[in-house]
């Protein structure tokens, strides 16, 4: 088989939906479908896991979400701070400040697989959509490092000035950007992923802290802890385009899937701010525990974990009503910035372990989704995209399949959650995707 990476792009069969559901009747059933599947996630075979990285312990709690407890506890390096989860699920990466390490978790039985060292005060942490590339800001160096995950090594080491003291990062969904936030100089650097480069910088507010970007990738939020706000960024121009005034003393921030919302940790006031995207305005403030910091959206946007630092727990908020439902104790100090929420794939078909490394990218995906598979040899392999009522929405067979990643068109079809299931000799692969 060759064993250089190629690229198709296929013209893929549709089976139009049933015709005799209206298109506004249709939208209704999937977005009602939407909720509904993920609400059963763990029944339709979607696990959901947050990884949750306690400062003070060394350690990370792994929370199984549907029974909202500690499963179990894995032990890192010192000081975890930042949390990134590959798209796939399969791994997550812990940023250890003191021992300027990073350590890879395998989130199939949850232990340590890998710690690779990196720069002086590693704290934000992001992996590249692909799964190629993790991003690391070195406070202590000024640097970003990067990894490459097949080797779990530093490729390169990015400057990104003196006394800058780079902090949240975040990449860009089409993977060409990276933006972090320069806590000592009160700026964003854009890098350039293709040169590993800095290519622009953007002015912010005092001591820019957090920072996410919006799914479609047209917006990055960033923290200004020094002034209470958020600055909202058009990466376009690579200009602030508002200013938003949140709770006293942010520090992590994150979005919801589908962009709408953006939610804001406030240590000092111990609360976390709703911005509505719409509007960029605040539009409800809700009270967590004591200091929180890093924070996520589960895939489905229902629930919000908070890590509360000064209470050693997680406030888990019901996002439809902007109301804590549950507080779960984890490890000591929890910080945990970055996403920490693992959706591992189990499958609503069958499933057996036969080789078949299976990623794809972007997701949530716009007008094309690009598929990645290794087999140890070829074989005859069937693509299948079905939309949350069970309709075959997009279908592709490839006879004595070897290539190592195809393009699937998704331009005709309407925004919603599909599952992609693929197909070979005695096995069978599932991912849920998202199309915005």
């Amino acid at each position: 088989m060759n064993n250089d990476k190629k690229k198709l792009n296929i013209k893929t069969n549709n089976n139009k939906l049933n015709p005799s559901v209206k298109p506004k009747k249709m939208n209704q059933i999937l977005n009602f479908l939407f909720s509904s599947v993920l609400m059963f996630a763990g029944m339709v075979g979607f696990a959901q896991t947050a990884y949750i990285a306690n400062n003070t312990d060394g350690t990370v709690s792994v929370i199984n979400v549907s029974t909202g407890s500690v499963s179990t506890t894995i032990t890192v390096g010192s000081h975890p701070f930042g949390v990134s989860v590959s798209h796939d699920g399969n791994k997550v990466y812990i940023t250890n400040i003191n021992d300027a390490t990073v350590s890879v978790i395998n989130t199939s039985n949850n232990t340590v697989s890998a710690t690779i060292p990196v720069g002086v005060g590693p704290q934000g942490i992001a992996v590249s959509p692909d799964g190629s590339k993790v991003y690391v800001s070195n406070i202590g160096t000024n640097t970003v490092s990067v990894i490459n995950t097949a080797s779990n090594t530093v490729s390169a080491n990015i400057t990104i000035g003196a006394n800058t003291n780079p902090q949240g990062i975040v990449v860009s969904p089409d993977g060409s950007k990276v933006f972090v936030s320069n806590y000592g100089m009160g700026k964003v650097s854009v890098i350039n992923t293709a040169t590993n480069t800095v290519s622009a910088t953007i002015n912010v507010g005092n001591q820019p802290y957090g920072i996410t970007i919006s799914p479609d990738g047209s917006k990055v939020f960033v923290v200004n802890r020094g002034l209470n706000n958020v600055s909202v960024i058009n990466t376009s121009s690579n200009t602030v385009s508002a200013s938003i005034a949140v709770g006293v003393g942010p520090h992590g921030i994150a979005v919801s899937p589908d962009g709408s919302h953006v939610y804001v940790s406030n240590s000092t006031a111990a609360t976390v701010s709703v911005i509505s995207t719409a509007s960029n305005s605040v539009t409800a403030t809700i009270t967590v525990g004591t200091n929180p910091q890093g924070l996520s959206v589960s895939p489905d946007g229902s629930k919000l974990y908070v890590a509360n630092q000064g209470g050693g727990s997680v406030s888990v908020i019901n996002t439809a009503t902007n109301v804590v439902s549950t507080s779960i104790t984890v490890g000591a100090a929890p910080m945990s910035y970055g996403n920490f929420i693992s959706t591992a794939t189990t499958g609503i078909f069958s499933q057996n372990n036969e080789p078949a490394n299976i990623s794809v990218y972007p997701n949530p995906a716009t007008s094309s989704l690009n598929i990645s598979l290794t087999l140890q040899s070829p074989e005859n392999v069937s693509f299948m995209l079905y939309n949350a009522i069970g309709q075959t929405v997009k279908q592709l067979r490839i006879s004595k399949y070897e290539l190592r990643e195809i393009k699937m068109d998704l331009t005709e079809i309407p925004a919603g959650l599909y599952f992609l299931t693929v197909k070979g000799q005695g096995w069978s692969k599932n991912k849920k995707i998202v199309k915005n």
